[in-house]
């Protein structure tokens, strides 16, 4: 999971998107007026995962109001406007999460993250893609196997939500912040055929002055 540092200003913001894209992206041109895929893809750092770019955009845009936010929305190519209105990203409390939550789909959280330590403490498990020669293969795994797993909670409920977090990457702060992901099934066990909770595989904070 990355850290995004929230665009504070409009100019500053379609300055830094409509940025020409990669050197080998012959098709955008900088400071035209018009934000393409290559351009968001390039300030994400992402190539083909346009779920994800938008997942960038709607987090960078934390800051913004709805005027400000429109007029981004309005300079994307019409291509990149279509793709924003399929993945823009739910923004829900924790608590909230599990019952408004869609699988799937981009979301962003507001809260408190706090690490479940061990297997002790929490138990679940998650389909996870496995690449056998050329042969994909879908593996049923602890979600501990692969993922730092946090409660995330809000000030409005005692109910928490789960995030999981790349173990490979450093563990997050226990402090107030944003997290934005896509909602995944979670199993109670091996057995169950239909996943019965979610979890957000997090791909991007920010922190939250309070």
């Amino acid at each position: 999971m990355k850290q995004l540092m929230p665009f504070n200003n409009i100019t500053d913001a379609i300055s830094n998107l409509d940025n020409g894209g990669r050197f080998y992206d012959v098709f955008s041109k900088s400071n035209d007026g018009e934000i393409s895929k290559a351009e968001l893809g390039k300030l994400a750092g992402v190539f083909n995962d346009k779920q994800k770019m938008i997942l960038f955009l709607d987090l960078s845009m934390s800051n913004f109001d709805t005027t400000a936010k429109s007029k981004i929305i309005s300079s994307l190519s019409q291509d990149l406007q279509q793709i924003y209105n399929k993945h823009k990203a739910d923004i829900l409390l924790p608590s909230e999460a599990s019952i408004k939550g869609q699988l799937a789909n981009n979301t962003i959280v507001t809260g408190i993250p706090k690490l479940i330590d061990s297997r002790t403490d929490f138990n679940g498990f998650i389909i996870f893609p496995l690449m056998a020669g050329k042969v994909m293969t879908m593996m049923i795994i602890p979600i501990i196997e692969k993922y730092d797993v946090y409660k995330i909670r809000d000030n409005e409920s005692s109910k928490s939500f789960l995030i999981a977090h790349d173990k490979e990457m450093k563990r997050l702060p226990e402090k107030m912040m944003k997290v934005a992901g896509v909602l995944k099934e979670l199993k109670d066990n091996k057995e169950e055929e239909k996943s019965s909770k979610m979890y957000l595989e997090a791909m991007y904070f920010m922190d939250v002055i309070i």
